[in-house]
């Protein structure tokens, strides 16, 4: 075992001891402490020198990569680590000024010169100097949290279906390196894993729903991490969120009724109404039509878990977003509603119906939307929002895992193998 530096001192006190005893010795210095120790045992010489890293001459460097410079036995005295402009970059020394390290951030592609000096405890004097290169990118790209299209994810409060959604604004060569920048910690012990959608986009999913009222700190630490064939971080990005109450609607095609559970609890009444068989609704007709493109349109609601990304007071709803344009044709329309929760990419809403009442709760005659009566969707729309689950059953079209936030409709051994880090 080397000698520590602690041992030095001790030595120092106890030499120092005997000369007040003797009453008559010179004031000890480290280097006489420290040459009064007995020898190092045999393979394990005492590491006084100073260390540096990283080395003079080294390129290529990940500004990343903290700056170290240490004298295990002795003191540092100045340390001056300098950019290319001569500006002094921020560092600290340990209080026994043995180690300094740099403490704001290097930046790519540029040279720096770090000057070190100090004595050791055997009363070597050290003056040294030298620079080293951080590396220079061929691109970079930056990570943003998102929610979903319209809401960041940071410092909000979702439901128990929100996904995290990282985009990159570059598509990413090595999603394995890039996963492996990528930390999520929670309150609550939850298991989960990370499914690219795309070279540009990665969610992050619980194997269940989460539980409720966890709080999730998720980190990209890509800043001076090769993300494959030259691109790096352009800065390192993380996000805090919480998740509140569970909040599920489960909405039958058969029964023309969606029950409503919070926290696992079916609510019976709703604004003093019965709704033990789920509140009234009307979902999508069924059937399809055939665009002069080729496009063919369905318009059954897609059954799987949904989840809920955004809210809006009015939404103008055309069948001309599908494609359908001509008056005539039985499919087409064009009307402001209002409450609109939306639930998939293309167009799917749980929303107000005031029109044709009496068909809620007894036939599907929707475009594919979920209808709600007046009685019930003012309380839906109040209560419900962003990462709450609509779960839709008895249909015969299925939810697309990139329509919208689809990301429940994959069985979690299917989620697994999405990940860049799976085995």
């Amino acid at each position: 075992m080397g000698v520590t530096r602690r041992q030095v001192v001790a030595a120092a006190a106890v030499v120092a001891a005997g000369a007040v005893l003797a009453g008559c010795a010179a004031p000890v210095t480290m280097e006489a402490a420290y040459r009064a120790l007995p020898p190092a045992p045999p393979g394990s010489p005492r590491d006084i020198s100073l260390s540096i890293s990283p080395a003079s001459g080294a390129a290529g460097l990940s500004p990343a990569t903290p700056v170290t410079v240490k004298l295990p036995h002795g003191e540092l005295g100045a340390v001056t680590l300098l950019g290319p402009d001569g500006q002094a970059v921020a560092g600290a020394l340990s209080a026994d000024k043995t180690t300094w390290q740099n403490t704001a951030t290097l930046l790519y592609n540029r040279t720096y010169t770090l000057k070190v000096t100090g004595q050791g405890a055997d009363g070597k004097h050290y003056d040294q100097s030298g620079t080293f290169t951080t590396v220079k990118p061929r691109n970079l790209t930056m990570p943003k949290f998102v929610a979903n299209e319209g809401m960041n994810l940071d410092g909000g409060t979702f439901g128990v279906g929100q996904p995290i959604v990282l985009k990159f604004d570059e598509k990413i060569p090595d999603r394995a390196a890039a996963e492996r920048a990528l930390t999520v910690t929670t309150s609550t012990n939850v298991e989960g894993g990370w499914y690219w959608m795309s070279d540009y986009e990665v969610h992050w999913r619980p194997k269940e729903y989460w539980p409720a009222h966890t709080t999730v700190t998720v980190t990209a630490d890509v800043y001076g991490k090769n993300l494959g064939n030259g691109l790096y971080g352009e800065a390192s990005r993380s996000a805090k969120f919480t998740i509140g109450q569970s909040k599920i609607m489960i909405a039958d095609s058969q029964t023309h009724h969606m029950k409503v559970y919070i926290d696992g609890q079916q609510l019976t009444t709703i604004n003093g109404k019965d709704v033990t068989d789920g509140v009234p609704i009307s979902m999508g007709k069924g059937g399809t039509e055939r665009q002069p493109s080729g496009t063919v349109v369905d318009f059954a609601t897609n059954s799987g878990p949904h989840v809920i990304t955004m809210k809006y007071e009015t939404v103008r709803m055309t069948s001309a977003s599908f494609g359908i344009t001509d008056p005539h044709s039985p499919n087409f329309y064009d009307e402001v509603i209002k409450k609109d929760l939306r639930i998939t990419a293309d167009g799917e809403f749980v929303h107000l119906r005031d029109w044709d009442t009496w068909q809620i709760g007894k036939m599907n005659t929707s475009h594919g939307c979920i209808n709600v009566g007046v009685d019930f969707i003012y309380w839906i729309y109040d209560n419900f929002g962003a990462g709450d689950i609509v779960d839709v059953t008895g249909t015969n079209r299925h939810l697309d895992l990139r329509n919208g936030l689809g990301d429940w409709v994959m069985s979690w051994e299917d989620w697994q193998k999405g990940s860049a880090l799976h085995s």
